[in-house]
């Protein structure tokens, strides 16, 4: 599995005559039109209460905590360790890097975040920025001696503990009274602090619908007890732009101490304002966003860190105030596609910043504008998020490419491969090549991730034939390759060619799996296009986790992906690859029995 994968942008993508700064005869004050991002302001110390800079924004990434709580994004720690190190590249300042008391393996995975990525600089960055490693925990003393134990092993750990504040919280989940609630925040942010820990973070759950007057006494008493940063959710999206603009604002004029510490945000997107709420909140005096890669999470997900953050590159010096962040945009769409496919959770096309058509263009209006200056349409440069649109070098790939072309076409897409993870790809790409005249840049992007995104391999895919059609049952015939070289044939009939090979598999394996989720897409036009699909599984004997906000066991769910020409095959590479998810997720866990004693806790 490749852990080094760094963008390569394109310097040659903008002509320098489409560079020209426009200047508006009506109002000179229009400089230009497209926003490149440039020259960046040093990353001020980190202090937890406290920003050197007032215009600094911090950036808390929480996609390996709250974005993995979206169905089927259960990921292996191995997995969230690769993604943790992409953040640190990609400069976020705080890593929610999960949940510690839900499961055993969400403390190892927290335990191993802390010790390799918070103790020492990205590689390959160049910078020496190491980020804050938080652990999220109820308000209850096991669950932050769990989080302590996870995060306490880097160069900054930070606990962030919560719990709700609005009354139909209080009332329905909680059963408990304002007082009750006061006192159990005041007393483990005490504890937390007790346990040796100077950064702490408190949220009030579900602020956005709490009581404002209740919001200021809740915060004074934690501020008091020792919190650092104080984040304000709105848990469920509920309000508006303005709306929550103002209630930060609120929150920083009436509570008593709050210029002690960090306000922070925290927005749901169930309304589809998580992103514009985010940026109000930082304009009203927020200054840490708390967001997810893609904007993955819980329902309809979190504020987009790639929205908030161009939001603030393109938007902060003229309408902000001069708000800036320390995030490398060159670093978003590697960090988007890592996550999207470490996941399964793919990003739509018309997705802000990053989808498939962000920079597209088919208006034959706005191709026009586009061929006179890409100003016209484009306010963001492609180039600064690490997007390249085009093969400027000339290349066309097929069967007679070599090596160094299809490393240097990897490149300009963004994937810096070498070793066996380049040898692997070469020989896929090679395989398709015989078949097809050209090989395209999506082709290529579809064998990467059925190459390098992919979970420990316990079974590979060895042989796989299927007889179908009208005249009979569909049977096929698996062989699976252990990760002991034994190679193991099974057959099976099913309704279908897949079914049949699912069963088959299953025979295999051994291990009674339910699947939830089944899809396919071509990844090009033509009938020799490569399907991609993906697949979402249950283990019928499934481990369980603690959900962080109801308290809940939940069954984890394991997604898995899978490409090819044939479009059997690619079913089957994206079933064995869920499995080998929730196998390799099980061995890291020593007994069923104690992952459940684990995840007991009551909020």
């Amino acid at each position: 599995m490749a852990t080094s994968l760094l963008l390569s942008p394109n310097p040659k993508f903008f002509p320098t005559n489409h560079n020209r700064p426009f200047v508006s005869r009506r109002n000179p004050s229009i400089s230009t039109v497209r926003c490149s991002l440039g020259s960046r302001n040093p990353r001020p110390e980190y202090i937890p209460n406290r920003i050197p800079d007032p215009n600094y924004v911090r950036i808390f990434d929480t996609t390996l905590r709250d974005g993995e709580q979206s169905p089927g994004a259960t990921m292996t720690s191995s997995e969230k360790l690769v993604i943790a190190r992409q953040l640190s590249r990609l400069g976020v300042d705080i890593i929610e890097a999960g949940f510690p008391a839900s499961s055993q393996d969400d403390l190892e995975a927290v335990r191993l975040i802390a010790r390799e990525v918070g103790n020492a600089p990205a590689d390959g960055d160049g910078s020496v920025h190491v980020p804050v490693i938080c652990g999220l925990a109820r308000c209850n003393e096991r669950d932050i001696g769990a989080a302590w134990e996870g995060v306490r092993w880097a160069r900054l750990p930070r606990i962030h503990t919560f719990i709700a504040t609005s009354e139909i919280h209080m009332q329905y989940k909680l059963r408990k009274s304002r007082e009750e609630v006061v006192r159990i925040a005041r007393e483990n942010v005490a504890f937390a602090r007790r346990l040796g820990c100077v950064d702490i973070e408190f949220s009030p759950e579900d602020a956005g619908r709490s009581d404002p007057e209740f919001l200021y006494l809740i915060l004074e008493e934690v501020i008091k007890a020792g919190a650092t940063t104080v984040n304000i959710p709105d848990t469920v999206g509920y309000t508006l732009p303005k709306e929550f603009g103002k209630l930060i604002a609120d929150i920083k004029a009436n509570t008593r101490g709050i210029d002690n510490v960090i306000i922070s945000t925290h927005c749901q997107n169930d309304l589809g304002n998580a992103s514009a709420n985010t940026v109000a909140g930082a304009d009203a005096g927020a200054r840490q966003l708390e967001v997810t890669v893609n904007g993955i999470g819980e329902r309809a997900g979190n504020a987009s860190l790639e929205e908030v953050v161009l939001a603030i590159e393109t938007r902060g010096k003229d309408i902000l105030g001069g708000l800036y962040t320390g995030i490398n945009t060159k670093h978003i769409m590697m960090s988007s596609k890592m996550v999207a496919e470490y996941t399964g959770l793919h990003v739509q096309p018309h997705k802000a910043i990053v989808g498939a058509n962000a920079f597209a263009h088919e208006s034959g209006i706005h191709q026009d504008g586009m061929l006179k200056h890409k100003g016209t349409y484009e306010i963001i440069s492609p180039e600064d998020i690490g997007l390249t649109r085009s093969n400027e070098s000339g290349i066309v790939l097929g069967k007679l490419s070599g090596r160094h072309a299809l490393r240097s076409q990897l490149l300009e897409l963004g994937y810096d491969i070498n070793g066996k993870d380049l040898d692997d790809v070469f020989r896929r790409f090679k395989e398709v090549a015989e078949k097809k005249k050209r090989v395209s840049d999506d082709d290529l992007e579809a064998l990467i991730t059925d190459q390098i995104f992919q979970p420990q391999v316990i079974w590979s895919l060895g042989d796989l034939q299927v007889t179908c059609g009208t005249l009979g049952l569909s049977t096929a015939t698996v062989k699976l390759i252990g990760n002991d070289g034994g190679e193991h044939v099974e057959c099976s009939v099913g309704t279908g060619p897949v079914d049949a090979a699912y069963k088959a598999i299953d025979r295999i394996v051994k291990v009674p799996v339910t699947l939830l989720e089944y899809s396919m897409s071509a990844v090009t036009e033509g009938i020799d296009a490569i399907s991609t699909t993906r697949v979402v599984i249950r283990g019928d004997d499934a481990l369980e986790s603690t959900h962080a906000q109801t308290g809940r066991n939940v069954n984890r769910t394991y997604s898995g992906t899978g490409a090819g020409m044939d479009i059997v095959v690619s079913s089957v590479r994206a079933y064995v690859s869920a499995l080998n998810k929730m196998l390799g997720f099980r061995r890291n866990v020593p007994t069923e029995k104690t992952a459940a004693e684990t995840s007991q806790g009551s909020a």
